[in-house]
């Protein structure tokens, strides 16, 4: 059986992607002099936050993630960051390749609010790797690549951060439910705001209602039904 070992040597963010992508290089080494046909790896990225120190406002940004400091002994958990897969082309050896990795900016998912929190110094990440192997001098076999193969990295806080002002300069991003956007619009349209950023400045500068409900802003005078 050929043994394989993972590194991961770098990160960088790809400003030509669609979308924020990460972009990690990857070292694979097979032992033996037994050629690698391919490679069919799948990749999952933990975040290992226990594995790094947390400023005061950084830890202010991760309470509604971890609760207060006190707690974190049981409640700093690993978050999943990403799970891809991987064609690694033939080699004999060792090679390096690229590990893509679509990213979001949507501050509902956890891995997502954990890297805002992050002010500077590194991400710890680990990568665990599974996948098939397709080896042999003459002919080829068919070989699994274990579940124990991993990776440790740290990546760089402000790599992340220059992936989202690419994509996202200065702006955040939000999910909302379809009838909160359709009062939203409603809303717009009526007082003739000429942005979405004038319209939620308008709600933020509208006195409370009488009813503590901040959707009676918006719905109040459209005849819409409260949810």
């Amino acid at each position: 059986m050929t043994e394989f070992s993972f590194a991961c040597t770098g990160v960088r963010a790809d400003r030509y992607a669609a979308g924020p992508t990460l972009v990690f290089r990857l070292r694979v080494t097979a032992s033996g002099d037994t050629p690698v046909h391919a490679l069919a790896l799948r990749c999952q990225i933990r975040i290992e936050p226990a594995r790094r120190g947390y400023a005061s406002a950084e830890a202010d940004g991760l309470t509604d993630l971890f609760g207060e400091r006190s707690r974190w002994g049981s409640t700093l958990q690993p978050v999943q960051f990403a799970q891809v897969s991987l064609m690694v082309p033939s080699f004999t050896g060792e090679t390096e390749t690229d590990l893509v990795v679509p990213c979001t900016y949507d501050m509902d998912i956890a891995a997502t609010r954990y890297l805002a929190a992050l002010t500077d110094g590194e991400v710890p990440l680990l990568m665990l790797f599974s996948g098939t192997a397709f080896t042999g001098a003459a002919g080829f076999r068919v070989e699994p690549v274990p579940w124990d193969r991993e990776a440790t990295y740290r990546m760089p806080v402000a790599t992340w951060r220059e992936m989202v002002e690419q994509h996202f300069p200065g702006c955040g991003w939000i999910r909302l439910p379809s009838d909160t956007m359709d009062a939203l619009l409603a809303y717009r349209s009526r007082h003739a705001l000429p942005s979405w950023e004038a319209t939620v400045k308008a709600l933020l500068d509208t006195p409370d209602p009488p009813v503590n409900d901040p959707f009676r802003a918006l719905t109040g005078t459209t005849g819409r039904t409260d949810p």
